[in-house]
């Protein structure tokens, strides 16, 4: 997610795994096309770490020693630039009792200039996502806890997953994106108008017959 846009970039709806961790780091750097954010955040999965090695990592092939035995093995290491901060909590008997952060690829420096280049926060946290996580169960009654609305059938629940959070990039004013123009008029914008993606609020019937692949 870009906190500073609200946009939901990537999604892969299923259970936590390593897999799907990969999955999900790929998807958003292909639609990023490749570009090196200022700043990446997360909780301390630690699945998060090997798989924006594997996204953005340069592989090293070590050069040949000319000693006997087997030569070192390719590794990947991470590029100039690349900044991922992770966000920690300490629990005692199933409750948090302290919350840390900790720099996992780039330098304190570097963290900490980026973050004080955000417009949203200057905290390493999580904060955003789990707020649109919330906004998800709102908006998505399948998800609701402690309820009988749950999916029935895992097909319906990834598409109406994928329903709901794409089409919130586009067809949802969010309050706190909201401006006002020269003449102090309010203008409701979306994820999407805030990220330059779109130039209205889009109706989801506008959503729905878009075509997928543009072609000009």
């Amino acid at each position: 997610m870009d906190p500073e846009h609200r946009l939901v970039v990537a999604v892969v709806p299923g259970r936590r795994t390593a897999e799907h961790t990969e999955a999900l780091v790929e998807q958003f750097r292909r639609r990023t096309a490749g570009r090196l954010m200022r700043l990446m955040t997360s909780d301390d999965y630690p699945a998060y770490e090997a798989a924006i090695l594997r996204a953005y990592g340069a592989t090293v092939i070590p050069p040949r020693t000319g000693k006997r035995g087997r030569p070192r093995s390719p590794y990947q290491v991470a590029p100039p630039g690349l900044n991922y901060a992770v966000v920690t909590k300490r629990r005692e008997q199933g409750r948090v009792v302290e919350v840390g952060t900790r720099v996992v690829f780039g330098t304190i420096a570097a963290v900490l200039l980026a973050s004080g280049m955000s417009k949203v926060s200057r905290a390493i946290n999580t904060a955003f996502v789990e707020r649109q996580n919330g906004t998800d169960r709102h908006r998505n009654a399948r998800k609701a806890r402690k309820t009988y609305r749950f999916s029935k059938d895992w097909r319906y629940h990834e598409a109406v997953t994928y329903l709901s959070l794409y089409s919130y990039n586009f067809c949802w004013p969010v309050r706190t994106l909201t401006t006002r123009d020269e003449h102090g008029q309010r203008r409701e914008r979306s994820p999407a108008m805030a990220a330059g993606l779109a130039d209205h609020v889009w109706s989801m019937a506008e959503w729905l017959s878009r075509p997928a692949v543009q072609r000009y």
